[in-house]
Parts: C-alpha cells; structure tokens; sequence
C-alpha cells in the first residue's frame, strides 16, 4: 500500500526551514536577514494574488514576479529599483526554488529559468579629496569627550578603510598598538583579515582608550567603540555620525561611511599602491571589485595625457593671444 503524500507545508514554514538550512551551513546572520526582506517581498507579492503553496510556482508565475520588480515605482520619489536590487531580489529566489527542488518540495526548479539582468559596472559613489578628508576629521571638537571619540572613528575610518559593520564589531583586543594593526573578525563573507593601521589614526586611538573609553562603560564590555549610553554602535547611528561631520566640513556629495573608504581606496592608489595589497586590505574576494577603483584615479590619467597628447599647450592660440579671430580651415 504507497504511503499517503506528505502535505507540503506553507510557503512560510518552508522559508524558515530554508533559513534554518543557511544557518547550519555558517552563512551570515546579515547575509540571512537581507535574504528574509528579499523573500518576503516574494512572499508578500504572492499572496496578494492567491497563491498559498510552492506547488503553485510555474515559470509564468516567477516571470510575472521579475516583471512587477522592474515596473515597481517607489511611492514617495517615483523611482524605479535599481537593477542590481532587482538581480538581489531575484538572485534569493533562485536559491530558494532551488533549495525547494533539491528538498523535493516542488517537481521542478522554475527559478533557473528566470534570468537576471545584465550586471552594471558603476563608479564607487563620491570621494573626497586629501583636503575634504581632512577638513572632516578637523570638524571634530577633540576638547570634548565625544569629540574626541568621533575623532578616533573618522580616523580609523579613513586609515584602513574598513566597512561600517567591522568598525562597529572591534574589540579591545582586535587592536595590536605594537605592531599598528587591526584584526577584523568575521568580515564580509565570514573571513578575518588583518589591516595596518596609521601611525596619527593609531595615536588618536590609543588616547580615546586610555582617556574616553573607561567614562562611557556602563557595563563590562569588550567593545571597543561605544555610544554615550555605553552600548556598541549600530551601522545605521555610525552613518548618521558620519554623515553629520560631512556636512559640516561643507561636503555637499551624498555619503557617509563608504565615502570614507572609497576615499582611502582612490587616494592609495593615486599615491602607487598596488591593487593586490589593496585587495587584502579593503577585504575584496574577487580583485575585479578592487580594479573598479582604477577608473576613478585621475590624477594619473591626466598625467599621461598631458605626457603624450600631441596637442600640447606650447604656443597660445591667436584667439587666446588676443589676436584676430580667423574663420576655421574649410573642410
């Protein structure tokens, strides 16, 4: 006699055993958290038209879904998602139609039908000058205990060029005063790296942990940065704090952390660095991501331009001799 079929459960109650799956297998609790928004947009959107189990999923429906996702205006300023978020979006249900079919949830895995779009290779977002970046750290009010914290943070910011995330989770014992370097656990992607770190960024440092550090403790922590309350940073109040001290030096381009890096990645590479020590650094995977930086490195590129273009500006023109102007040559 064959065994009664298994009801398959909702698609809720298989996204959480999905999640569950990514967890066993060491994935990131913020890579999960992005992969809960993005699904439960699918979720949200497949409810909406009736459909209440992953036995309904055809490659008309999931088509549909990529369709919404680029006629998807925001309400507020109209615009449209980016493509990358669209290929975010896209890219977590794929894995999870295919995490269905693997489990034998659903017969066959419609996802791998629904292309994504094709990948934009943008500039990094804006970056500052050395003089913009300095004026930064200098808007800080250093004679004042937060002042003096702010300072240390758009120090280390700018000197190693770490992300947000990795500031926020140092520890006390991350910081190696000896040899200037800094461990940073469980980076992007669950891999730690260490990083050098400035010899002014480092002295700013050491003064916040001797002199300001022990008057905003509340509770034993390990934390190296810690808000007036004595709690560790969250990535959204480091944007804000940022973010405040650009606009104060003047800096009317949008940003706030990344801008920092971005500025520390360009600036190296103007100055000769290398991009594979860059690579190690910044904490990239793959070194395309770090070549991106080589388009934005003008400094050289107008070097070489003005070595070899031919039109060099030796002799004013008559027009800027202030001489008759001519009608120009016929064709």
């Amino acid at each position: 006699m064959a065994k009664p079929k298994q009801p398959v459960p909702t698609p809720q109650a298989l996204l959480d055993r999905y999640f569950m799956h990514l967890l066993m297998n060491n994935w990131s609790q913020a890579t999960i958290n992005r992969r809960k928004y993005s699904l439960g947009r699918l979720l949200g959107w497949l409810a909406e038209r009736g459909i209440d189990s992953v036995d309904e999923l055809t490659v008309a429906i999931l088509e549909a879904y990529r369709r919404s996702l680029f006629h998807h205006r925001n309400e507020k300023t109209g615009k449209p998602l980016k493509f990358c978020t669209q290929a975010s979006y896209l890219s977590a249900m794929k894995h999870w139609t295919t995490w269905l079919h693997k489990e034998n949830w659903v017969t066959a895995d419609h996802g791998q039908s629904i292309p994504l779009p094709k990948a934009e290779h943008r500039l990094p977002a804006g970056y500052l000058s050395m003089s913009e970046a300095e004026s930064v750290c200098n808007e800080t009010d250093v004679k004042t205990a937060i002042g003096l914290r702010d300072r240390s943070i758009l120090e280390v910011f700018y000197s190693t060029g770490m992300r947000r995330s990795e500031l926020a989770g140092l520890q006390l014992d991350d910081i190696d005063y000896e040899r200037r370097l800094i461990m940073i656990r469980l980076g992007k992607g669950r891999r730690d790296r260490v990083v050098p770190i400035g010899q002014r960024a480092m002295e700013w440092l050491d003064k916040y942990v001797k002199d300001i550090r022990p008057e905003l403790v509340r509770d034993p922590t390990d934390v190296l940065f810690l808000t007036s309350l004595g709690n560790r940073f969250n990535v959204v109040t480091l944007s804000q704090l940022v973010r405040d001290y650009l606009t104060a030096a003047g800096i009317k381009r949008r940003g706030s952390c990344h801008m920092l890096r971005h500025t520390m990645a360009t600036l190296m590479l103007e100055n000769g660095a290398d991009l594979r020590s860059l690579q190690t650094l910044l904490g990239h995977k793959n070194l395309n991501t770090t070549a991106i930086y080589t388009h934005v490195t003008l400094q050289r590129l107008r070097e070489v331009h003005d070595k070899t273009h031919p039109a060099k500006p030796d002799k004013l023109s008559p027009e800027a001799e202030g001489g008759d102007e001519k009608d120009p040559p016929k064709s």
